[in-house]
């Protein structure tokens, strides 16, 4: 791993502790990046951090939310997916990405987003985050669609990834 993506990941570690956040799982190993998931009963709190306190009430689809931070590299592109059993809201936390999105599977436009920018997918819609010229981080919640069978990472239709998965 590079000095610089150990750093990042060390200092957003630190932050989220700092916050009271407990960290149910952390990846640092994506080509793209990577994440971290926090404990979710913790959701409401990470709401009021990331999202200026929006009530995960009336996020509630399948009964179920998962909060994370991603963290994207400069210059790197998440695959272009799309989910079957969640939906998700970003924000933007730190830095400048670009998100492509649309509802077939040709690309949309690039859009920038910079920090407090808020972004929500609904199930099934394609988007793909993207680094731009330096790290991004992104707040995220997923809205699990169906509570009887909630998303996980096995949950990700790759429509085109960089990185041959």
């Amino acid at each position: 791993m590079s000095t610089e993506k150990k750093e990042i990941f060390d200092r957003v570690e630190g932050m989220l502790q700092a916050q009271g956040f407990t960290i149910a799982a952390k990846d640092d190993t994506r080509p793209w990046g990577g994440f971290f998931v926090i404990d979710e009963i913790q959701a409401q709190d990470f709401a009021n951090q990331y999202f200026d306190g929006i009530d995960v009430e009336n996020l509630r689809i399948g009964g179920k939310l998962s909060p994370k931070i991603l963290i994207v590299a400069p210059e790197a592109r998440l695959s272009w997916q799309y989910h079957h059993r969640r939906a998700e809201i970003w924000q933007v936390v730190e830095g400048t990405v670009g998100i492509k999105r649309s509802n077939t599977d040709e690309e949309g436009e690039l859009a920038e987003y910079k920090p407090k920018d808020q972004i929500k997918l609904q199930q099934g819609e394609r988007h793909r985050l993207i680094g731009l010229s330096g790290w991004g981080i992104v707040a995220e919640i997923w809205q699990h669609t169906d509570a009887s069978n909630p998303s996980d990472e096995d949950d990700i239709v790759r429509v085109q990834d960089d990185f041959g998965r």
